[in-house]
């Protein structure tokens, strides 16, 4: 392999830490909508730090415990991001992104129908015609789906897909945008 090729290399170190750093800015992007595990916040620190992604607060995060104080944790993270230059967005902008991501799933086969039930998406603010669709498709509960929907959902659920699928296609927030 020759010296220009590490790049493509997953094991090579300078790919090892765009990862790193591409799982903490996704991290931080589900992080102002409450879509990513506080407990698990210490290992990814730790395994940034292991693929060569360094800095002090990130060190200390990864030597919290999983049963830390969760401000602690909070603290941690949010300080870690600033050291590496990652900008928490806002907290709308995360909503629309954890959208996109439960769409993606959804359309992926990753994401089971009964997941998608949740009154958290009735109050967003949809910006793109795609995500109104989708928004639009979502039920609040599993008792709700059988009670506006009757006996079709067969049909609700390729509405759902199509409608997942039409979202996952056309990303307009997240890490990279």
């Amino acid at each position: 392999m020759a010296a220009g090729d590490d790049a493509l290399d997953p094991g090579a170190p300078v790919h090892r830490v765009q990862m790193s750093l591409e799982e903490l800015e996704e991290a931080a992007w589900l992080y102002p909508v409450d879509e990513v595990c506080l407990e698990d916040l210490p290992m990814t620190a730790a395994e940034a730090l292991a693929a060569g992604v360094d800095t002090p607060t990130l060190r200390e995060l990864a030597g919290l415990s999983r049963r830390a104080d969760s401000q602690d944790i909070r603290d941690a993270f949010e300080q870690a991001l600033t050291e590496l230059g990652i900008a928490l967005p806002d907290p709308a902008l995360a909503r629309r992104y954890a959208l996109h991501r439960l769409a993606t799933g959804f359309a992926a086969g990753d994401v089971a129908l009964t997941e998608l039930a949740s009154d958290t998406w009735w109050e967003m603010e949809a910006a793109t015609a795609e995500e109104h669709a989708f928004v639009a498709l979502l039920r609040t509960c599993a008792c709700c789906t059988a009670y506006t929907l009757g006996l079709d959902e067969e049909a609700w659920t390729s509405q759902l897909r199509f409608a997942a699928r039409a979202l996952a296609s056309h990303p307009t927030v997240g890490p990279g945008y």
